[in-house]
This record gives C-alpha cells, sequence and structure tokens, in this order.
C-alpha cells in the first residue's frame, strides 16, 4: 500500500500540474521515504498549492517566499525531506532573490519549479518566462520584456545541481527528482508544463514537439558545456540533469551545525536570550 495519498485538487482538467504532483508521489514512494519525514513548501498559486494535495508536512508561506520558509525548517532540523514546489511567478518573480541568494547558500533541499511560462492563479498575466510577444489580457500590446532562463541562471550563479524535466515525461522527471531529493545541497528542478487556460502557446504538444531529453554521452560535470545547453531552446529544448557538481553544503559549513545535531535537539541557554532582550529595553 502505498504510504502517499494524494487528494482532490483545485486545478483546470489538463493542467500539467497532476502529472508533477504523481510524478512527486512516485518518486517520493521509491526513495521508500516516510511522509512523517517531509516537508512540502509553497508560496502562493496553483503549483503552489502541491503540498495540499500531499498527506505530508506542509507550509504555504507568502507569495515569492516559499524558499525562506523551507531553507529555515532545514536548519532547525536537518533530518527532514525538504521540497519546494512552487511557480515560475512566484519562484523567479516575487521570489527572484531568494532564488539566487539560496543557491549561494546551498542548503539541502530540492525545489521544484512549475514553469507554465504564465501566472495561472491570478489570470493569466506574463510571468518572467513568458516569451517575448505573448499577448495576455494585461499585456495586450505583446509582452514586452526578455524572458527569464532560469537553468542558465542558476548555472551562472553556482548551483550545484540545475535539471530541466517535461511533466509529459514522467518516467524521467521521476528519475531526475529522485535525484534531486538525494542531492546533498541545494536541487533546482525547473519543469515544463501547459497550462491549459491561459496559455495557448506553449501547449502539451508544444512540449512534446520541443523536448528533448539529453542523451547518454552528455557529461553534466562540464560547466560552460551545460551553459550552452541551456540556450538551447529554439530548435529543442534539452530535458535532463543539465549541470552536477559536489559542493560543501551550508550544514557542512557551519560551525554550530556541522556535527549533525539538527538545531532543535542543541542545547540553549535561556539566559542568554534574557540578556539580549534586556539589551534592547
Amino acid at each position: 500500500m502505498d504510504k502517499f495519498i494524494t487528494y482532490e485538487t483545485a486545478w483546470c482538467p489538463g493542467c500539467g500540474n497532476f502529472s508533477i504532483l504523481n510524478s512527486l508521489k512516485t518518486a517520493l514512494e521509491e526513495l521508500g521515504i516516510e511522509p512523517n519525514k517531509v516537508l512540502m513548501v509553497g508560496g502562493i498559486g496553483q503549483a503552489a498549492k502541491t503540498p495540499q494535495y500531499l498527506n505530508a508536512n506542509s507550509f504555504c508561506g507568502l507569495h515569492g517566499r516559499a524558499l525562506p520558509a523551507a531553507v529555515a525548517a532545514k536548519i532547525a532540523n536537518e533530518e527532514l525531506t525538504v521540497i519546494v514546489n512552487s511557480g515560475d511567478g512566484d519562484s523567479y518573480g516575487e521570489g527572484g532573490n531568494h532564488f539566487i541568494h539560496n543557491i549561494r547558500r546551498n542548503v539541502n533541499i530540492a525545489h521544484f519549479v512549475h514553469d507554465n511560462q504564465i501566472y495561472g492563479l491570478t489570470k493569466g498575466q506574463a510571468s518572467p518566462t513568458s516569451g517575448e510577444g505573448f499577448v495576455t489580457g494585461v499585456q495586450t500590446d505583446g509582452n514586452i520584456n526578455t524572458p527569464l532562463n532560469p537553468v542558465l541562471l542558476a548555472i551562472a550563479s553556482g548551483a550545484g545541481f540545475v535539471a530541466r524535466g517535461f511533466s509529459g515525461d514522467s518516467k524521467q522527471l521521476v528519475s531526475i527528482m529522485k535525484e534531486a531529493i538525494l542531492y546533498p545541497g541545494y536541487a533546482f528542478v525547473d519543469i515544463l508544463q501547459p497550462c491549459i487556460t491561459f496559455n495557448k502557446i506553449n501547449t502539451f504538444a508544444y512540449y512534446k514537439n520541443m523536448a528533448a531529453p539529453l542523451g547518454d554521452d552528455y557529461d553534466p560535470t562540464d560547466r560552460l558545456g551545460a551553459i550552452k545547453m541551456s540556450m538551447e531552446m529554439s530548435e529543442k529544448i534539452p530535458t535532463g540533469i543539465l549541470y552536477r557538481e559536489e559542493k560543501a553544503e551550508f550544514h557542512r559549513k557551519n560551525r554550530i551545525l556541522k556535527d549533525g545535531r539538527p538545531l532543535i535537539e542543541q542545547k540553549t541557554e535561556d539566559s542568554v536570550l534574557g540578556d539580549l532582550i534586556d539589551s534592547f529595553i
């Protein structure tokens, strides 16, 4: 019997979020992780509702603020498997600054971004990954901004694990998710998915035609090669683990946390806190 249970959602029928949720459930089942050891974190948006639809610990924060909550939880209790599920608007727009600086911190969490190139919850305005010229109800003359390439940004910013998946390729996506969850550090996965309601350009058929899994001859340890591959978007969109590097993660570099004991189990001195409080009076 499966340990992880999914619940009825509020997503539109045909949304790519369904297969992402099912892929995540499968990945966790295959890894043998207990639900009470998993923390799912989201921000605001359709993708950010994912923690509400799986029977694990969950936290939904403010718009763009999923990463700070996830990182804080992992720092407090290293024994938790912490997974962020949020959208391209939440992660790259409102949460763009957190995205960059948590790459630098390299806390051991997995960050799965449901990238449908649109703001799906707030009625279809252009997101940071929407194509130039993309017409919406807000951008009536077309999006005039250059779209963000999140995997290129992540590699250039020093992320140790960078991947791109497609919601329509569950087999590959499950494999990527498992590798990301097991990776000892910040693991980032941009997941291409359709929004059938507001994005009539980047459809399931479009992604199915464009997504091209990386071959066995691809070397994910070649950083310059990964940067070049991350920029290939016109004829085909490469999917798979684009870059992987073993790096010292946050807990192993921190003087207080490096011994492996969760912060919540470490001794505290109430008098120190009292003195700090008194100093502000």
